[in-house]
């Protein structure tokens, strides 16, 4: 038996054999030709049906992961769409009389070492789009097809690495789990394993594949991030003792379904759910959210061709409250930029947009923007109990102008004659350590806040979230992180404002207790972790 060790991207445990994942090999040729009409025509074929491949695996990712981790094929299809990319093509081409696939190769070399060398984070991310999306067009080029899962019955799929699309276009229903050798807990695969439910362990090293082959047992345990590879019986019989266990804690909270979010000393805590899109109201539901605590709303923006209008946006919103039928919506306004880029916005390019042109800052300065989405939310504030809050705040004057906006739209509504309710909820996230820092000034203009505990721990300990190589620096419980939160907790409180948690953190159970103490009044998560949440709650004595 040997044992590999890597980062665990999903807690669960699973037992079969391997399947070593293999892309279909293509050498790419540099071939002199003498119709280069002829070969931007294949180009133009070739992109057509990799647009048409990306927009079928976008919608599955849809159905299975959500809007928010779907929208990594959104942005492949822009890319392959993107000026600078096809004017590199087809000059190449054309200067060189070359084939299309070399030109699309070197023109996928070039762009992506220029993404690596970057110094932003995000940016370095984009060179493993730009592969992705040359390897398919190449594909496209040669008649080739994407690989996939060997055998027929259920696999551990191993693989050096894998693209989005790749996790992605694998069959849930033959794959027990997945092992790379290498690979980052936030890349754009890991996030998709978890949305997915798949048990995976990451960064495992090449030695794992050097030494494995097609069918050996595997035991892959994405709580610890071990993998055993031909286990010996002792090992296996505890492994799968470690499966009932984790079999048997899921039917225990399925138990939980109906119960009161309330400690032992009779604290009640609201336990709402996070969502990107209409389509993830029925995990909300089947896992007895109280409510939603952040809709993500630049969803209706990162699936459309141009800017929503203010009918799509108002029908997507009643939408959502009408099928939550009373219970808490809270909807985020337009949260764009940073690692959210939208081509028709016309955004520029930053040396560092976690810091940049985003968010409100892109809703003040596009009044327009901004009043259409504000029109459709308060019209549909009529069909249910609706919050809206804005994201990124840093002063009391974005508040301020903020609520001058809110009343503008109250007035015109009023003056058309559409419902609307005037009393809803106007809240603010605290994600930058100057909103926390001046949150009593702040807390007496709105009625709540909600803590955004990802951007709150990267501005706080200067570490960007998309940089893997930050990873050992990262620390969420870091005493800074808990005490910008506590003291936002505090001046909500005194100026009769609720306060709640939307971050990741929230999903935290060993900080939930922490949490309570501060005065936290609500706690918003993914799905999947509502249950696990009402259980930790329930067991606390807060008095």
């Amino acid at each position: 038996m040997n044992v590999f060790h890597g980062k665990g991207v999903y807690g669960a445990v699973a037992i079969g054999r391997a399947s070593v994942f293999s892309r279909q090999s293509t050498e790419v040729r540099r071939i002199r030709i003498t119709d280069p009409a002829y070969e931007l025509s294949r180009i133009e074929s070739a992109k057509a049906q990799a647009l048409e491949e990306l927009s079928a695996i976008h919608e599955k990712a849809l159905r299975e992961v959500g809007e928010a981790n779907a929208e990594i094929f959104g942005i492949h299809m822009m890319m392959l769409e993107d000026d600078d990319y096809n004017d590199s093509i087809r000059s190449i081409i054309e200067t060189q009389s070359v084939n299309a696939e070399y030109a699309v190769a070197v023109t996928s070399d070039n762009f992506a070492e220029m993404f690596a060398a970057m110094e932003d984070a995000y940016m370095q991310a984009r060179a493993a789009d730009v592969r992705d999306i040359s390897n398919r067009l190449i594909a496209c080029l040669t008649g080739g097809t994407e690989a996939a899962a060997q055998g027929t019955d259920k696999r551990i799929v191993c693989a050096d690495d894998l693209a989005p699309s790749e996790t992605v276009s694998l069959d849930k229903e033959r794959v027990l789990a997945f092992v790379t050798a290498a690979g980052s807990a936030n890349s754009h695969t890991a996030i998709l394993a978890r949305n997915m439910n798949i048990p995976a362990v990451i960064g495992v090293g090449q030695a794992f594949l050097e030494q494995l082959s097609d069918g050996v047992l595997l035991i892959v345990d994405g709580h610890t991030g071990d993998v055993y590879v031909d286990p010996d019986e002792e090992t296996q019989q505890r492994m799968e003792q470690k499966m009932a266990e984790d079999a048997r804690k899921k039917q225990l909270l399925q138990e939980l379904r109906g119960k009161d979010n309330v400690t032992l000393d009779g604290r009640h805590i609201h336990i709402f759910a996070n969502i990107s899109g209409v389509d993830s109201i029925g995990a909300v539901l089947a896992n007895d959210a109280g409510g939603i605590g952040l809709f993500r709303s630049e969803f209706l923006y990162l699936e459309s061709e141009d800017y929503p209008t203010e009918e799509e946006q108002f029908t997507a919103y009643r939408k959502v409250l009408e099928r939550m039928a009373g219970r808490k919506v809270i909807v985020r306004t337009l949260d764009i930029g940073a690692d959210k880029q939208i081509g028709y916005f016309g955004l520029d390019k930053e040396d560092n947009p976690a810091l940049g042109f985003r968010a409100i800052r892109i809703c003040l300065t596009r009044p327009e923007l901004f009043r259409t989405q504000l029109r459709a939310l308060y019209r549909a504030s009529a069909y249910g109990d609706l919050g809206i809050m804005f994201p990124m705040i840093t002063s009391e004057s974005e508040v301020q102008q903020c609520l001058a906006m809110c009343k503008q739209v109250q007035n015109e509504l009023q003056a058309d004659g559409l419902p609307f309710d005037p009393d809803t909820e106007l809240g603010i996230m605290i994600e930058t350590p100057a909103a926390a820092v001046i949150s009593d000034r702040l807390a007496p203009l709105v009625d709540f806040f909600s803590v955004g505990t990802n951007d709150l721990t990267q501005y706080t300990l200067a570490c960007d979230r998309q940089n893997p190589r930050l990873e050992p620096f990262v620390d969420t419980h870091h005493e800074a992180i808990l005490r910008l939160i506590e003291m936002a907790a505090q001046n909500a409180h005194k100026n009769g404002a609720w306060i709640g948690i939307c971050g990741e953190l929230a999903a935290d159970v060993t900080l939930t207790e922490t949490f309570l103490r501060m005065g936290i009044d609500e706690l918003s998560v993914s799905p999947p972790f509502v249950l696990p949440l009402r259980e930790q709650v329930r067991s606390l004595r807060i008095e």
